[in-house]
């Protein structure tokens, strides 16, 4: 990862440029750098972790692969998102440094892509459960030296299950609790943690993760402040839950004043962002999913679609031509799901 100092990174933050201006560093761990409070930052296998503080005892990780959310406190460490397998060494000296000698209790995942679960089994395996009694003795000691790992029962079926090139993951990077209703609710470090069921949105199974007293969410992939949304159409994305997604999302959030502040959202990748960041997200999909819906309606091919550019006022923030998740791409998603076929699934 780029090495940024007091940076760009937190000129971009928004309404939090302010809080972070002071606290944005990024260093390497063998540079043995002095950090100032509320921060820390490690590196390992050439992957660099930056740490960044949102609010309350919620903490953002920012690597190569995107973001993570940390939830520090009396009862040990919650990490939502593990990243990419290369960056979990350096996600865990960032933690460690970030909370010297808390156990990390909890992992938990907003999907199943790669990025944000590859580092499961490390992360998990180098945790230990807050448990006691017969459940102890039920988990045996091998069993309550790790982290639990919670998630929606969709991200359980991607992950143990073969898709093209990838395989199964270890056992150990499994779900170990799952649910399967619209909420989950969760109490640790004092405070209300609740992770909340998108279906049908990136994919069939992504969850907010929302911290009640620190006011943060944890966003996953629904919500990105650089790129158009991912939809996976194998894994039952849909352009119409990415909206009710986010408008879920802007109902858990609150504005402080002039719609600006108040609750916070750590994307799964970008930056720190309020209410209002997500509100403007959430209309660009719309009006975009609009556009491609009138196109539709005129009978226009997919390559006459693409070619009209239904994304252009929006391509120098979130477009892009090569890469993973290019501008194509998205709207090739949108189009598939607004076919006939697929409007009658939503």
């Amino acid at each position: 990862m780029k090495r940024v100092g007091i940076s760009r990174r937190c000129a971009a933050a928004g309404v939090a440029a302010a809080a972070l201006a002071l606290a944005c560093w990024s260093v390497r761990a063998d540079a043995q750098q002095p950090q100032p409070p509320g921060t820390a930052a490690a590196s390992g296998a050439g992957v660099e972790i930056e740490v960044l503080p949102v609010k309350g005892g919620v903490y953002m990780m920012v690597g190569a692969g995107g973001n993570a959310a940390v939830h520090v406190g009396p009862q040990g460490v919650l990490v939502v998102d593990t990243m990419t397998e290369a960056a979990a060494d350096a996600l865990l000296a960032a933690v460690e440094r970030l909370a010297p000698g808390r156990p990390i209790r909890y992992v938990l995942n907003t999907n199943a892509d790669p990025d944000h679960t590859g580092g499961n089994l490390k992360v998990a395996e180098a945790g230990s459960q807050l448990v006691a009694g017969n459940f102890a003795g039920q988990l045996g000691q091998s069993g309550a030296e790790r982290a639990f790992i919670v998630a929606h029962e969709s991200v359980l079926n991607a992950l143990n299950a073969p898709r093209g090139t990838r395989r199964p993951v270890p056992f150990g990077a499994l779900p170990t609790d799952t649910f399967f209703q619209n909420r989950k609710d969760m109490y640790f470090n004092g405070e209300a943690v609740q992770l909340l069921h998108i279906p049908a949105a990136h994919t069939d199974g992504d969850s907010l993760v929302f911290f009640r007293s620190s006011d943060v969410v944890a966003t996953g992939d629904l919500f990105d402040t650089t790129a158009y949304p991912s939809i996976d159409l194998e894994r039952g994305g849909h352009v119409n839950g990415v909206i009710e997604g986010l408008n879920t999302l802007i109902d858990v959030m609150v504005s402080e004043q002039f719609t600006e502040g108040g609750t916070m959202a750590v994307p799964g990748h970008g930056r720190i962002s309020d209410e209002m960041d997500v509100v403007e997200y959430r209309d660009m999909v719309t009006i975009v999913r609009d556009r491609v819906q009138h196109m539709i309606g005129k009978g226009m091919t997919l390559e006459q679609i693409n070619a009209a550019r239904p994304t252009l006022d929006y391509d120098l923030r979130y477009g892009a031509e090569t890469g993973p998740r290019t501008t194509a791409m998205f709207v090739e998603a949108v189009h598939q799901n607004l076919q006939p076929s697929r409007q009658s699934a939503r």
